[in-house]
């Protein structure tokens, strides 16, 4: 696997590869890696020539009193368990190569849609974040496919309307939630849950699958559906952040005639704010 720090560095190589004809894949990640993130660069690998992954601890993307400073910076352990598994390309940029004219003067890209809702109400900016250095890799690495986790389903969403949007020729891929064996999802900040919490923290997937088999079940009552479900999750010892059952495609509140639909839950331990999602037809 070839490591690059310089963004002159990795357009010169992805351009040998693009001139043999190579198909590159994309997955950008924040470092800390987990078997979800090495999942991913196997999806891409199974329909790409060469794959190229990111490392960034993108600073804004993180909110006021958010844990941008203790975010686990494991390179060392990240660049082993990406050779492990035969990636062709890692880019790690400091902070001063992704953004030369600081942070206060850089452009950004806003995608007005699906933002300020879910995450975005309770992380201001954070989509801001996220587009802005998205757009900013897409330019550097020029992938034709890039595979983004759907654990992250508000992000995921996002990113393919700012696609769309702004008439970027990469094709934008879902790669599936990974979970432990309590149907916790696996995310790097799964590190900060305590001891204590540990046996409870699956509540909050428990909860989405218990509103999924509600609504299979015909219930409509949508609000009173995510009261119930907020109810489940405060009894387990937890604060919610949201608790929403929206329609999938434009994270719109639900209403009774969607037929695709996404419940979407975010909460606090003492440590992290996970989120999780489910996804369902109903007919």
């Amino acid at each position: 696997m070839q490591v690059f720090h310089h963004i002159r560095s990795l357009r010169d190589a992805l351009a040998e590869a693009r001139r043999a004809g190579k198909r590159i894949g994309f997955v950008p990640t924040m470092g800390n890696l987990h078997d979800a993130h090495l999942a991913l660069v196997k999806q891409a690998q199974s329909t790409c020539d060469c794959v190229v992954a990111s490392i960034f601890v993108n600073r804004l993307q993180f909110g006021l009193n958010e844990d941008w400073d203790r975010y686990p910076r494991t390179l060392a352990d990240d660049t082993a368990k990406l050779e492990s598994i035969g990636c062709d390309y890692l880019f790690c940029p400091e902070e001063t190569e992704m953004y030369p004219n600081g942070m206060d003067e850089q452009t950004r890209v806003i995608v007005p849609a699906m933002t300020d809702v879910l995450c975005g109400a309770s992380r201001p900016g954070h989509f801001e974040g996220v587009t802005t250095v998205v757009t900013k890799l897409f330019n550097i690495v020029q992938p034709d496919e890039a595979v983004f986790g759907v654990k992250d389903f508000q992000q995921l969403a996002v990113i393919r309307r700012m696609a769309e949007d702004l008439c970027m020729p990469v094709k934008i891929t879902a790669g599936e939630i990974y979970r432990e064996d309590d149907g916790l999802a696996l995310s790097s900040r799964n590190g900060f849950i305590t001891d204590d919490e540990r046996p409870r923290v699956s509540q909050l997937n428990r909860t989405l699958n218990w509103l999924g088999e509600q609504i299979k079940a015909g219930r409509r009552d949508f609000l009173a559906l995510q009261d119930e479900g907020r109810g489940q999750i405060e009894n387990a010892g937890f604060k919610v952040d949201y608790l929403e059952i929206c329609n999938s495609r434009t994270l719109k509140p639900a209403a009774d005639d969607d037929r695709e639909l996404t419940v979407l839950g975010a909460m606090y331990t003492e440590g992290a704010r996970l989120i999780d999602n489910i996804s369902l037809e109903v007919v």
